[in-house]
């Protein structure tokens, strides 16, 4: 399975946020003429009255305006559950809001006068981070719902096998037969609907 995840422009979506009228047009008229659905907006606290219900979706912001910085607008997001990608611009900014801002899983960090490759290379990375992000949501989502299906025994077996327990393991950890132990692994697998134990492993992984 790729690394990315890639969909057509018009399915993805872009928040522009710049209090500057010159700059805002100018990005919100290049990209959308790349195909993208962009929302543009004059400020942080205008954007986050918006439902954020699209993906693959990307945030591109100034990170010095008037009423919360790119920073706070960022830590704002996480605190609210919703990790979308940001890609921060600015003509004047400290160190410390850099770092933070890259600290705090931004994709890029790009300085006015900036080119325009390197804002589109930055959006398609953003973009392609988003839908991925999403893509093991909806991962993690399906195998919390199927690990409820799991009857209490079968649900110990899930746990062992996912840390790399084989079937004489098991049986000796839970002291039961062989063939018992051979069952509740075929269950289990059946119920989550998993053809390998590495695709058992990863999915416990990442719901960690």
């Amino acid at each position: 399975m790729p690394n990315t995840v890639t969909t057509t422009c018009a399915h993805q979506h872009i928040f522009l946020i710049d209090d500057d009228v010159s700059m805002r047009e100018t990005l919100s008229g290049l990209l959308g003429f790349m195909g993208y659905q962009v929302q543009a907006y004059t400020s942080a606290l205008e954007f986050l009255k918006t439902p954020i219900n699209v993906a693959p979706a990307l945030i591109i912001t100034d990170m010095r305006m008037p009423d919360m910085s790119g920073v706070e607008l960022q830590a704002e997001l996480a605190k609210r559950g919703r990790q979308i990608p940001i890609v921060f611009i600015s003509g004047e900014s400290t160190v410390q809001q850099s770092v933070s801002a890259m600290k705090q899983g931004a994709i890029e960090f790009l300085i006015k006068p900036f080119e325009r490759d390197q804002l589109l290379v930055a959006v398609v990375r953003g973009l392609n981070q988003d839908a991925l992000n999403m893509r093991t949501y909806i991962e993690q989502s399906a195998l919390e719902e199927n690990l409820k299906s799991l009857a209490p025994r079968e649900r110990e077996v899930f746990e062992l096998l996912a840390l790399g327990f084989n079937n004489a393991e098991i049986q000796e950890k839970l002291q039961i037969s062989l063939p018992t132990t051979k069952q509740y692994k075929s269950e289990v697998m059946r119920k989550l609907n998993l053809r390998s134990l590495a695709q058992l492993i990863a999915l416990k992984n990442n719901s960690k």
